[in-house]
């Protein structure tokens, strides 16, 4: 069974690349983001592959058709396992990425990022967004994502039972906001424990200073397999 652990190194090139190497590839999946993409560049998820992990690119990409377009034909270039776009970019953006990963030799996955998981009901309504109760809104976007072909979003797992009810097991979930029980939600809103994310039909969840900020990181993702 793959495991649906993948870290979030969220940290300098230096401190992440010492963190996996005590880890096992076998046991989790690895997340490039915008500050260690931004310090370092493709190198490191050339580095990151050398060693054996899956990189899941999350760089959200959000922009006029043809410039996301390219940018995931150059992602897709590096070798990585999974991507995302950010769903909110609209239809046309979305079938332009969807369409690159299928012309692809070897097809990343490709996620459509939702709404982020620092966002409640009331900054929705701050930026224009409150029209639709928050759940409603989280499953127009992942429709329209099914719609031009993505294999799935990247959600919070509190919509994580409705979107699987309403897209079928086959359409991937992603989830950050993970948290144990007891611990703080730091600049998460909308967050849950491993096991329930597992549970209620998460494919992969994302863990980042639970993992990263642990003295034995090895030990503790084995832990939280063992939970799930």
């Amino acid at each position: 069974m793959t495991s649906p652990i993948i870290v979030a190194l969220d940290m300098s090139p230096e401190s992440s690349l010492e963190l996996v190497k005590k880890l096992d590839p076998n046991e989790c999946k690895v997340k490039v983001g915008s500050q260690l993409f931004t310090s370092s560049g493709p190198e490191i998820v050339k580095q990151l592959n050398g060693l054996g992990y899956d990189v899941f690119l999350d760089l959200k990409y959000h922009d006029i058709p043809n410039t996301v377009k390219k940018a995931i034909e150059v992602s897709i270039d590096l070798g990585v396992w999974m991507l995302n776009v950010h769903s909110l970019g609209g239809r046309e953006m979305l079938r332009e990425a969807s369409e690159s990963v299928k012309k692809a030799q070897v097809k990343p996955l490709l996620l459509g990022v939702t709404i982020l998981t620092s966002l409640d009901e009331e900054s929705l309504n701050h930026i224009g967004l409150g029209l639709l109760p928050l759940p409603d809104q989280i499953l127009l976007l992942a429709k329209l994502c099914e719609s031009e072909g993505l294999d799935g979003v990247v959600c919070s797992p509190n919509e994580i039972p409705i979107l699987r009810s309403n897209l079928g097991d086959n359409f991937i979930l992603v989830t950050p906001g993970i948290r144990s029980i007891g611990s703080d939600e730091d600049d998460q809103k909308r967050t849950s424990s491993a096991a329930l994310a597992i549970k209620n039909g998460a494919n992969f969840i994302v863990l980042g200073r639970e993992i990263t900020l642990s003295s034995d990181p090895g030990s503790k993702i084995k832990q939280i397999l063992e939970t799930i």
